[in-house]
């Protein structure tokens, strides 16, 4: 269920934030104007409203409880709106809503009063009480604080137009549509669209022409009655969301301990990551999660990589079916797209063009299944997996070649470092001196793109010594020769200690702009015996990128900034152009955490959890960066997913982070490496696992780990 982007729009990421055309040239031919590109889709706000989820359904309420048709309000199911209105009137008045908020990633429970017009005094005697699912189930109630008994007439007013989630969001609903009393309720039909609401009890009375069911409820003194209604496409049967019933193993995670913000942050980031899976409709037995409601609940490759990535504590199904679904999209046959993980472009912020996702995808998959391996997947699902692996290294080899960094390529080019991104050699105008190799013109070489590439080649090539089957050597060698040249080419110096450029364009010249994506060079990756495979960067620098992510113009208070405050062109709700992106936030702090940079990955993680307050700690994929104040909260994105499956993932990510787990299932160890600071004092995980084992760990305050269930014969590394 993913919103198509229009054609102004660079990638589904960008399906709110549009490429802008160039504006003409002074003084040019006035004949054969260029036509004014489309206008971009201005999407509905989202921050908010009430999401509940269990993909394929979703149903979305403002904090009045009524559904009106506007909006996104409604109940969804695999991308269409199957009911946009239903609202509750009692003795004819609309009750008064008094409280909305959620009860499970799944469900919300919405609270009205009702004053009758026989009460003497100001208190109203009538509780109306809506508890709605994502499921296309609502449970309305009535309980009367009257000492009489009373018989009121109940009205619930339905409706739909039947649109998919893309018309809905761009506006282009269109009117709701002529409604048929069907068996104990309503029916709509569209084309081969057909859907159905079913009421228990029946009503007494039902009027197609107003989509209206009526009932005469009696209620004796301080008694209940409820109505429950159905919402379902018609011939479907009920939702049977992946997570829930595929998930049951990681009911059990939680977090306690002194700080009261790890257990309702993991229990909520376990809650909507379940709410979040999807099955491969072809093979149901493989779940993914989906990048984020309402806007993306379909899967995004790198996306959906990096959550399962974060969720590899939980256990490796996921990280399964994730792979697997991906393996059977992966381009083979030749040509040098062969091996790709194919993916969307993406929105890279004001000062880069988009880039592509299907790289990030491919450079994912293979460190995805070594890391999962080390957790626990079992040998035959990564020798299944393997060669789809391999084909993503092989395309990761090709596209380097002789050179040195790999590069973004024109359309129609083949993304190559001979024609990419090799160095140029000697030629009219080539520089000398340390910048002297430069990118060939077709392709950007971007700062993350560097880190996902050395971080697959080092742990590709681990995952090759131990199953065999590639040139794992190679593999080593490239990924030194890029350390090098990009500690030499990558690296912009100023007086304030320097910084890792952005990008390199293709003429050679650094994008200096610090961005959050500079977060990724410090994410290494999990190697045997509980070691982390090199950075990029050397120590003096990694040092020096530890106190940019650290500094005010990074951390906003909140999180990480996608876009330093000092910038060219920030904007605190800039998409990646200054807003906090809560994956991004998480890989900061682990990656801080794994380089020995605690104070700054303190200071991060405590503002991602205060955050998460004030966001019922159902975090966003990101929020605005301005600067936290004394008695601030953090601004809610109007566009931004809630709940999306990294910023889900995120959560759990950071708290194993501080617990310092490092498992090597294979060699059958785990070592623990806890932040020494303990920044959140004694911390508890329970339920996670690795070997395929139920494990948990304790962090005392003085920032020592024991482990307290594991599997049997899982012994503690050094």
């Amino acid at each position: 269920m993913s919103l198509p982007a229009p054609s102004s729009v660079s990638d589904r990421e960008g399906s709110r934030w549009a490429v802008q055309a160039r504006p003409p040239l002074p003084g040019g031919p006035a004949r054969n104007p260029t036509p004014a590109p489309p206008r971009p889709v201005e999407l509905p706000p989202a921050h908010t409203v009430l999401t509940c989820v269990a993909l394929p359904a979703l149903a979305i309420s403002t904090d009045q409880g009524q559904l009106t048709g506007r909006g996104l309000e409604g109940f969804y199911r695999a991308g269409r709106r199957t009911l946009s209105r239903c609202q509750v009137r009692v003795a004819g008045r609309e009750p008064v809503a008094v409280q909305a908020r959620m009860l499970s990633a799944d469900s919300a429970r919405f609270v009205a009063t009702l004053r009758l017009p026989t009460d003497r005094g100001p208190d109203p005697e009538i509780i109306v009480e809506r508890i709605r699912h994502a499921d296309g189930t609502e449970r309305i109630t009535l309980h009367s604080a009257a000492a009489r008994p009373l018989r009121l007439p109940v009205e619930i007013s339905l409706g739909t137009d039947l649109a998919d989630v893309g018309a809905v969001a761009s506006g282009r609903a269109g009117p709701e549509l002529p409604a048929s009393v069907h068996d104990s309720g309503m029916r709509w039909s569209a084309a081969t669209t057909h859907c159905v609401v079913t009421a228990d009890p029946a009503p007494d009375d039902a009027m197609a022409s107003a989509g209206l069911l009526r009932w005469e409820m009696d209620l004796p003194a301080g008694a209940s009655r409820s109505v429950e209604l159905r919402v379902r496409p018609e011939g479907a049967g009920p939702v049977r969301a992946a997570g829930h019933g595929g998930m049951r193993s990681v009911a059990g995670a939680r977090a306690v301990g002194d700080d009261p913000r790890v257990q309702p942050l993991l229990d909520r980031s376990v809650e909507d990551l379940q709410a979040l899976l999807l099955r491969d409709p072809e093979h149901p037995t493989d779940m993914y999660p989906a990048a984020g409601a309402p806007w993306r609940c379909g899967l995004a490759p790198a996306e959906a990589l990096a959550a399962a990535r974060m969720a590899l504590p939980l256990g490796t199904r996921i990280a399964a079916g994730t792979l697997r679904t991906l393996a059977r999209s992966q381009i083979t046959g030749p040509g040098h797209r062969a091996g790709m993980i194919p993916g969307p472009l993406r929105d890279a912020g004001p000062h880069l063009p988009p880039g592509c996702t299907g790289t990030e995808a491919t450079l994912l998959f293979p460190v995805l299944l070594a890391e999962a391996w080390r957790w626990g997947m079992p040998v035959q699902e990564v020798e299944e997996l393997l060669p789809a692996a391999q084909r993503c290294l092989r395309w990761l080899q090709a596209a380097v070649d002789d050179g040195v960094f790999l590069a973004d390529a024109p359309p129609g080019a083949r993304p190559g470092a001979r024609q990419a991104s090799q160095a140029h050699r000697d030629g009219p105008g080539a520089a000398s001196g340390p910048g002297a190799r430069r990118a060939r013109p077709g392709g950007i070489a971007r700062g993350e793109v560097q880190a996902h590439a050395h971080r697959a080649a080092l742990l590709g090539a681990d995952l090759l010594d131990a199953h065999g089957g590639g040139d794992a050597a190679g593999l080593r060698e490239w990924a030194a020769r890029l350390r090098s040249g990009f500690r030499e080419e990558f690296w912009v110096e100023d007086r304030a200690g320097g910084r890792p450029a952005a990008a390199r364009l293709p003429d050679g010249r650094p994008v200096p702009h610090l961005t959050g994506g500079a977060a990724h060079l410090l994410d290494t990756g999990l190697l045997g015996s509980g070691t982390l495979a090199p950075g990029l960067l050397d120590k003096v620098r990694t040092e020096q990128l530890a106190r940019l992510l650290g500094g005010p113009a990074m951390d906003s208070g909140w999180g990480l900034r996608s876009l330093g405050a000092k910038e060219a062109a920030y904007n605190p709700f800039g998409h990646r152009g200054g807003s906090v992106r809560v994956q991004e936030t998480a890989v900061a702090i682990t990656g801080l955490v794994a380089a020995g940079y605690e104070k700054e990955a303190s200071a991060l993680l405590h503002g991602m959890l205060c955050a998460a307050e004030f966001f019922d700690h159902r975090l966003p994929e990101m929020f605005a960066g301005e600067q936290r104040t004394a008695g601030g909260a953090p601004l809610p994105h109007p566009a931004a997913c809630r709940p999306a499956g990294a910023a889900a993932a995120a959560g759990i990510h950071v708290l194993v982070a501080v617990a310092g787990i490092r498992p090597d299932a294979p060699a059958g160890t785990v070592t623990l490496r806890p932040v020494r600071s303990a920044p959140l004092g004694e911390l508890e995980l329970h339920g996670l696992s690795v070997a395929d084992a139920p494990f948990s760990v304790r962090v005392s305050r003085l920032g020592l780990a024991m482990v307290e269930e594991a599997a049997d014969g899982l012994q503690l590394g050094a």
